[in-house]
């Protein structure tokens, strides 16, 4: 057996920079962890002038990696979802192992990929929470448990704006613009606030606890950004706090699968995650709830993960060796419907102060078999904030109520719903 890995990787960027950096400067421990010297010969950037520093071969043409024999495996950190897709069929078709943080890609075409990679190993452990090691929880640590839940924090942006509506009572709009200041979010924010980036990683925890092949199209997903001030004062009066969650549920022979804002009580072990940090909350059905939290993002902590994998397969002469690699941890389970989902709700109604109107909106909501269960107004003049929590309701219950009271004379905006989650 060799006794060198030798290593190909597309894209320079922040992570795949972190990567080379990391092996160099940890090379000892590294390569005593791994048995074998990890050692990145090949990068492929589009601007290789910025990357010379690195002191590897370079070049912009993937196949300058991909058709080379010497390489054993090949990082890919390049983003986006078709041409890495290409990119890493290619490199498994030429018998070459792939370690990936491209979470997009992964959500489309994770078991694909996999079962083409056979007894090539195909790791992703960046994909999801940064430098968390969450997937590896999932498929290892795990691996006795029937997984009942995973709730997770697994956006910063969001977490970081949410936290600072929560503690400041700031506006959506001020803290997003604080936030692209400070680099969290991205001049087009919507990915993470629109909650599309959580649902991506949801879908990479959900296949592989559950084997449900799923595409970012066919759950629940809903964004930030139509929270607004009373939301954070009814969740702080009612001991709530407002968190984005990725969620997966079993219930019976299905799975909830949802990406959404959800009220979770201040007791919640997820409550206290505040700022970009990330969180992922699993319980198993024999060791109870337990929770992964650390650095979601950023060069290091996701190049930490990728070189966690590389250390993996240094270990193992075949892929193969590894147990759980390739084999969820349920089987013959399908997605539940959006509107088969069940929980409690927060509602937001804002309709003119007169009289009767509080009635209406109560007998619609009754017609449509749903029960209050907190009730607080806020006058805004002519008009008012009806600010409601329910009883355990179903989904499609809750969204029949909300655009049947869309469509009263007496309110004046489109209702918003929050889900409460414990």
């Amino acid at each position: 057996m060799d006794d060198k890995l030798r290593i190909g990787v597309l894209g320079l960027g922040v992570v795949g920079g972190a990567v080379v950096k990391i092996l160099k400067e940890n090379e000892s421990i590294i390569t005593a962890r791994a048995g074998k010297k990890i050692e990145v010969v090949k990068g492929v950037t589009r601007e290789p002038e910025k990357a010379k520093h690195l002191g590897i071969e370079l070049s912009t043409d993937v196949d300058f990696i991909l058709d080379d024999p010497s390489i054993d495996v090949v990082v890919e950190l390049m983003g986006g979802v078709d041409f890495p897709y290409v990119v890493v069929k290619k490199a498994l078709q030429n018998g070459k192992s792939v370690v990936t943080a491209n979470k997009a890609m992964l959500a489309y075409h994770r078991l694909e990929l996999e079962e083409l990679a056979k007894n090539l190993h195909f790791g992703y452990e960046a994909s999801v929470a940064g430098g968390i090691p969450v997937i590896y929880a999932l498929k290892d640590g795990l691996a006795a448990n029937h997984i009942l839940s995973i709730k997770g924090i697994v956006n910063g942006t969001c977490n970081y704006i949410l936290t600072r509506m929560m503690k400041e009572g700031a506006s959506f709009s001020e803290v997003l613009a604080d936030a692209q200041k400070l680099g969290y979010a991205e001049a087009d924010p919507t990915l993470d606030v629109g909650g599309g980036d959580a649902a991506h990683k949801l879908l990479i925890l959900a296949s592989i606890a559950y084997g449900i092949d799923a595409k970012p199209e066919d759950i629940l997903t809903e964004g930030i950004t139509d929270i607004a001030k009373e939301d954070i004062e009814f969740a702080k009066d009612f001991g709530y706090v407002i968190k984005l969650l990725a969620i997966a549920k079993k219930r019976g022979h299905k799975v909830e699968l949802r990406v959404h804002p959800a009220l979770i009580s201040e007791e919640h072990i997820l409550a206290d995650v505040d700022g970009v940090m990330n969180a992922v909350a699993i319980t198993g059905d024999k060791v109870g709830e337990t929770m992964f939290y650390g650095a979601g993002a950023g060069g290091d902590a996701t190049a930490s993960a990728v070189i966690a994998n590389l250390i993996e397969i240094a270990r193992s002469e075949s892929a193969a060796a590894m147990m759980g690699f390739n084999r969820p941890l349920e089987t013959g389970l399908e997605l539940a419907g959006k509107g088969d989902i069940e929980g409690k709700y927060y509602i937001r109604i804002e309709a003119k102060d007169e009289l009767g109107v509080l009635g209406k909106i109560a007998a619609v909501l009754s017609e449509n078999g749903i029960s209050i269960e907190n009730f607080k107004q806020k006058n805004l003049g002519e008009s008012a904030s009806l600010l409601f929590s329910t009883h355990e309701a179903k989904e499609g219950n809750i969204q029949s109520a909300l655009d049947a009271v869309s469509k009263l004379p007496s309110v004046i905006k489109k209702p918003v719903m929050i889900r409460i989650e414990g």
